[in-house]
């Protein structure tokens, strides 16, 4: 469909695979891409929850390797394009080239809010292989917006045709959403998106915030399936755009039915504001810590709200997932002390 306000990408087999713990099969991902393409979708992302090459003890063991996954959900497509996620140090440009030979049309290079530069040669593939090339600032809390500005600006040089603000962590408020699209908006030539958690139960405001403030590219993902609470609703984000006069360019009837007779029935769980992850967004957290930090407090038998604001005072970024359980060790003598005093 055409005369779109902006795209809107679905997140649901790629962030979502944290909460299925990377057991995606093909026939989940077979069923949910054919219902992304007939609701009129035009992009949505698939891979390992921690992008290319993300299979692995550190971030969690794939049942089904990505790259068949990949060719699943592009067998399925005859209008949406397939996109992947890749972190340099996760993912290599070997394992890019890969995922275009198995279909994928899309590519957002993820770095650490203060660490654009180590995706120039990453960037610079994804424009040479004819991809559609986006770069994604993760935990844009944690920077000045100055200082995201800056970041953004490298991404843009280095040849993004779009650059997220990413709340990792589901940290941020609307106002700060606003400041930060605002910002880039005003110093890129590019078009800017940005990419929700609802840990603080803050996605689709802040969704709605970002579209206002100027933002192009906006992600969802069905039942909210995704890292911590999940990120913004995509059934919910075309219902409101729509009734705020947007045109989403999605057929609401169709992309209900894929969440709810598609998505929901492979859940393993609701995707809910819990304590834990609620104190992810209020701690800064990296969402897909969830998991890892659920599994350390019940093997160290402490509380995981205190591994986890614990890890928001050491700034723990994506890649870091090992200080869980270091910190888990440290914590277990300290169970007679107050959380806020470790």
């Amino acid at each position: 469909m055409n005369n779109r306000s902006f795209e809107i990408v679905d997140v649901t087999l790629r962030d979502g695979s944290h909460s299925m713990r990377h057991a995606f099969t093909k026939e989940q991902v077979r069923e949910t891409a054919r219902g992304l393409d007939k609701a009129g979708v035009n992009y949505f992302e698939v891979s390992h929850g921690d992008g290319l090459g993300g299979s692995s003890m550190q971030y969690g063991l794939s049942k089904v390797d990505e790259l068949e996954l990949i060719e699943a959900a592009a067998a399925e497509c005859s209008q949406a394009k397939i996109s992947v996620l890749l972190i340099p140090g996760i993912g290599t440009k070997n394992d890019l080239n890969d995922a275009v030979k198995v279909g994928a049309n899309m590519v957002r290079v993820a770095t650490h809010v203060t660490e654009a530069d180590v995706a120039k040669q990453h960037i610079t593939l994804a424009r040479e292989l004819g991809l559609k090339t986006i770069g994604f600032l993760m935990m844009a809390h944690m920077a000045p917006i100055e200082k995201l500005v800056e970041q953004a600006k490298l991404f843009e040089s280095y040849g993004a045709e779009v650059v997220y603000v990413t709340d990792s962590a589901g940290a941020l408020l609307p106002h700060e959403v606003t400041e930060r699209i605002t910002a880039l908006k005003n110093e890129l030539s590019c078009e800017i998106g940005f990419h929700g958690h609802n840990n603080l139960s803050m996605a689709m405001a802040n969704t709605l915030a970002a579209v206002q403030a100027g933002a192009t590219y906006i992600d969802g993902s069905l039942r909210a399936l995704g890292a911590g609470s999940g990120n913004t609703q995509t059934e919910v984000m075309v219902a409101v755009l729509e009734k705020m006069g947007y045109h989403t360019g999605v057929d609401l009837y169709k992309i209900l039915d894929v969440a709810n007779d598609v998505v929901a029935k492979f859940m393993p769980r609701p995707q809910e504001v819990t304590g834990s992850s609620l104190m992810m967004g209020y701690s800064g957290v990296y969402s897909s810590f969830l998991l890892h930090t659920e599994k350390a407090a019940k093997k160290f038998n402490i509380d995981e709200r205190d591994i986890l604001v614990k890890l928001g005072k050491m700034q723990a970024v994506g890649g870091q997932e090992d200080l869980i359980y270091e910190i888990a060790a440290r914590l277990q003598p300290l169970l007679s002390e107050s959380t806020y005093d470790i």
